[in-house]
């Protein structure tokens, strides 16, 4: 099971000794359980019978960007993203490209806010044939610690895509964050593989989808 961000959250609140306190960043004690509903307001989040483009159905539909390109949802996220990546002293937050755009434009925006930058870069899909030729965007540098986010991790691909880039850059990959873990394994194999792993919501494995 995916590690549990909420637990992270409160933690920091009370100022537990098991985590370093952030020394300005605000946060709500329901702050994951406020991003869920933001989800749902925003129809991010929809119950039902939904075709997948793997030809499987699933009881849900979950479009991270919807969530992400909405400023209020945007400012949640970062919220509870930036004490988790702070704590790992992340340098840059990466992700990658189109689901983890929005998010790691945010994280970066507050960190600014919070006294405490965190660099973004991005991830392409495929390595550009033209200009520089680059597969990542942003200042890149080498020994950089980074985390790495997406909207959703199922079997975990995109996130691992991201991780094999920015590791093959020379940088240190410190934290792996998703909004949703669709509990398909992908969390699970992170965790295996040795990464950090945390998200904010995890599907319960009875159709719901619940703070993790």
């Amino acid at each position: 099971m995916a590690q549990s961000v909420g637990r992270h959250v409160r933690d920091v609140e009370v100022g537990s000794s098991s985590l370093p306190t952030p020394t300005t960043t605000y946060m709500p004690a329901n702050l994951i359980e406020e991003i869920l509903e933001r989800a749902k307001e925003l129809e991010a989040l929809r119950f039902g019978e939904f075709k997948l483009s793997a030809g499987r159905t699933s009881t849900y539909y979950f479009d991270g960007r919807l969530l992400t390109l909405d400023p209020k949802g945007a400012h949640l996220v970062a919220t509870a993203f930036l004490p988790l990546l702070k704590t790992t002293k992340a340098d840059a937050i990466a992700g990658p490209t189109l689901g983890a755009d929005p998010i790691v434009a945010a994280v970066a925006v507050t960190s600014h806010l919070d006294n405490h930058p965190i660099h973004g870069l991005l991830v392409r899909k495929e390595q550009k044939d033209y200009g520089t030729g680059k597969l990542i965007e942003g200042s890149l540098k080498k020994g950089l610690r980074v985390g790495i986010v997406d909207d959703t991790c199922s079997s975990g691909a995109s996130l691992f895509h991201a991780i094999e880039a920015i590791e093959k850059a020379g940088c240190k990959v410190v934290k792996v964050l998703s909004i949703l873990d669709r509990n398909e394994g992908g969390g699970d194999e992170l965790r295996r593989r040795g990464y950090d792993f945390s998200t904010l919501l995890i599907a319960d494995g009875k159709g719901g989808i619940v703070p993790a």
